[in-house]
């Protein structure tokens, strides 16, 4: 129970990554906000699992993208819940996967006002209760699409270029608060998204990627999760502004 006391806010937290981690953060004892944007019904099923443990926990919709709903959503948290110490922006959305010459200018600012837009907003919003708390932990979960910049995902690629550099900004604005703030690097993962990009790629199911990925398996949302609940937790007292990219070394 190593952040018994803690409340985290984790977005785009209905399914996927996002679901992973906050039943993580929960099963270490915080008290969980459960973002999400349409997905009510998940983000409900995601809340009851966490009550479920002993902890408090509730849904909130808003988009990211939208500032005055993140002030709102930062509020609601803290009058439900308490003072958010631990805030994990893994809200996120894929391109289309278009050349530069073939993508639609409104894509580029649907996947950019989510992907570096939404981590802004959210810890702009967060910041004034995070400095309150005697710890602060600000996650971004970003991609190891930034290791490569591939082709037909200059969105994608942008935004989260984008959310990464917030995040080694504000380690060194936010240390003297005692704030903590890291990336997180997924690789393909068995999600959603994961299973509808490897469908794209010509895989017939993401599972047939097991024995050509590293350890024989591809990465789960729980591992993600465990590298976050790492992070947060007071094992780590001296890792801040650092990517891990959890890729298996492949």
């Amino acid at each position: 129970m190593s952040l018994q006391g803690r409340v985290a806010l984790v977005t785009g937290a209905s399914r996927g990554i996002g679901r992973a981690i906050a039943l993580a953060l929960a099963e270490d004892g915080a008290d969980v906000a459960v973002n999400y944007r349409r997905e009510s019904e998940e983000a409900e099923k995601v809340a009851a699992d966490i009550r479920a443990m002993g902890r408090r926990a509730f849904t909130v919709g808003a988009s990211v993208d939208d500032y005055d709903a993140c002030v709102t959503m930062a509020k609601l948290v803290e009058d439900t819940l308490g003072p958010v110490s631990i805030l994990v922006n893994n809200a996120g959305i894929a391109s289309r996967g278009n050349s530069v010459f073939d993508t639609d200018p409104a894509e580029m600012m649907r996947v950019m006002g989510v992907h570096a837009l939404g981590p802004f907003y959210a810890s702009k919003a967060i910041l004034p209760q995070m400095r309150t708390q005697p710890r602060g932990d600000i996650i971004v979960i970003s991609s190891i699409a930034t290791l490569h910049h591939a082709a037909r995902g200059a969105p994608y690629n942008m935004g989260k270029a984008a959310g990464e550099s917030l995040a080694l900004t504000l380690a060194k604005e936010e240390r003297e608060h005692g704030i903590y703030v890291n990336i997180v690097a997924p690789p393909l993962t068995d999600t959603d998204m994961g299973q509808r990009l490897a469908k794209a790629r010509g895989t017939a199911a993401i599972h047939d990627l097991d024995k050509a990925s590293p350890f024989g398996h591809v990465c789960s949302p729980q591992e993600i999760a465990n590298v976050v609940r790492f992070l947060v937790s007071p094992l780590n007292t001296y890792v801040s502004g650092e990517k891990i990219s959890v890729h298996g070394g492949g």
